[in-house]
């Protein structure tokens, strides 16, 4: 969570370059050779690409790795150069997100989220990423999700509340970076995939790391279920149950008509990911367990036990497992006058009627804590507990939010979290450091779980543990395996 609201005006540059009087016309497919109609020459791809590039990374962030970034760009180079067309301008870019994500933009843009990268198991499974998201842009298929996208005035739904001109919870921003998390089609997946297979194949790499890195993501979307916040892989790029099948197959295809032996490489790629952040980045606020500290803003509160928390760049959410019960922390923009005039401006702009409120001291810092009433879409009469407080020239609203009939029995939880807002020390921000991957080699007798409490100290679940390594959760780690685990620090 970082000290600032998200705003997007590539959609209003794009559009007009976009008119369908302008632009229709008929295409040959690069990968299929099929005609198709088209609302998009190959020039307005690429600058389409050009503007989406500086959104994404000014809202996610380049990681900060030379030496990694450089190793993906050339896996992504040799693939590209045996695509359908290799004379686009590609790029490659690891982006500063922990979402396990890769998304294609028009015109040769492919980004990773460094989330995804611990899940992959070796250097084909890399290949096998990349590949797929370069067959969206060789067939196109980036480019048709946005021209529908945008012609149907699609957005980005954010978890907003309490920004004035959004509606709570469910706000949608009209933003051309939307797109990156609209769902691919049925075929478009799996012509990405067979794409993928072929370009692996031809480059050198073992096919089978396609259908290798879905089964893992498959693995971990059905572990840790629907998550809210920045999409996985998984949620924007479908499933369907014969998905792997289907993908083996055309393995089988390609690695019978290969003559030179291919590779996975999994020593280099342990080697070039051993230190890659894990998780939260300490520049946008980190989670341990179900509290939140965020270094930079010297701030820290604890959400109640049990809660799932999700930290997104501009709020922290928490919800109660099994109950539409939720919690969170956002900075008030452009705040102004007492905290009280801020407080009771903020939500009413938001449609939240006030039912009583005070002045209060919350660990040292000036707050106005007051109980309101409101009309959410999804969860109907809703009350709100709602801790508007100062700290460090920032207003943060910290909030909870229960239907009605639940309000009552979750009140004192959201009282004693309001409680628990403090203030860091520069000694105890400068001590908090992100998790990171490193690799350890399996003992006799190691479990998942044994190797989550003993080398992990519970940063990470022993089934996530598990599929990171390319393990059934089902299934023991192996003595003498060198596997990726998770640190602290």
């Amino acid at each position: 969570m970082v000290a600032r609201t998200f705003r997007s005006s590539v959609a209003t540059r794009a559009l007009p370059f976009l008119t369908a009087a302008t632009l229709a016309a008929c295409a040959t497919n690069p990968a299929t050779g099929k005609k198709e109609f088209s609302l998009m020459s190959e020039a307005q791809e690429i600058q389409l690409g050009q503007q989406m590039d500086g959104e994404v990374r000014r809202e996610m962030g380049l990681y900060d790795d030379p030496e990694l970034q450089r190793y993906v760009e050339s896996i992504g180079m040799r693939l590209a150069r045996n695509s359908q067309r290799p004379n686009l301008p590609w790029h490659f870019t690891v982006v500063d997100a922990p979402a396990v994500n890769a998304f294609a933009l028009p015109g040769g843009y492919i980004y990773l989220t460094r989330g995804i990268l611990p899940f992959l198991n070796d250097e084909a499974q890399l290949a096998g990423v990349l590949g797929h998201e370069i067959g969206h842009v060789t067939a196109r298929h980036s480019a048709q999700q946005y021209t529908k996208a945008t012609s149907a005035g699609i957005g980005v739904t954010l978890l907003s509340i309490f920004v004035p001109e959004a509606r709570p919870l469910q706000g949608l921003t009209e933003t051309a970076l939307g797109v990156l998390f609209l769902k691919y089609g049925r075929d478009d997946e799996l012509q990405a995939d067979s794409l993928g297979v072929d370009y692996a194949a031809k480059s050198g790499w073992d096919p089978a790391g396609v259908a290798g890195m879905l089964t893992t993501l498959s693995r971990l979307d059905e572990a840790s279920g629907s998550r809210k916040g920045v999409p996985n892989w998984l949620s924007t790029h479908p499933a369907p149950a014969d998905r792997v099948q289907k993908v083996r197959a055309a393995v089988q295809q390609a690695s019978a008509s290969m003559t030179a032996r291919t590779e996975t490489d999994r020593s280099e790629y342990l080697r070039r990911i051993d230190g890659i952040v894990f998780g939260d980045s300490p520049s946008e606020g980190i989670v341990r367990g179900n509290t939140f500290l965020h270094p930079d803003l010297r701030l820290a509160l604890t959400f109640p036990q049990g809660w799932e928390v999700q930290n997104t760049k501009t709020q922290v959410v928490a919800k109660a497992p099994e109950r539409e019960n939720y919690m969170l922390l956002q900075l008030v923009p452009n705040a102004s006058g007492s905290v009280e005039q801020i407080a009771r401006t903020t939500m009413a702009n938001s449609g939240f009627r006030q039912l009583n409120g005070e002045r209060a001291e919350i660990n040292g810092l000036d707050a106005y804590v007051g109980t309101y009433q409101g009309q959410m879409q999804g969860l109907g009469n809703v009350g709100t507990l709602a801790a508007h407080i100062v700290h460090e020239r920032n207003v943060y609203v910290l909030a909870g939010l229960a239907p009605a009939n639940q309000f009552q029995g979750v009140e004192r939880q959201f009282v004693a979290a309001i409680r628990s807002f403090r203030s860091l020390s520069r000694a105890e921000a400068a001590e908090i450091k992100p998790n990171r991957v490193d690799v350890y080699t399996v003992r006799n007798g190691d479990t998942w779980q044994e190797i989550a409490e003993r080398v992990t100290r519970n940063t990470i679940k022993p089934t996530t543990l598990a599929i990171m390594n390319n393990y059934d959760p089902s299934q023991p780690p192996r003595p003498g395996d060198r596997i990726k685990v998770v640190v602290e620090g």
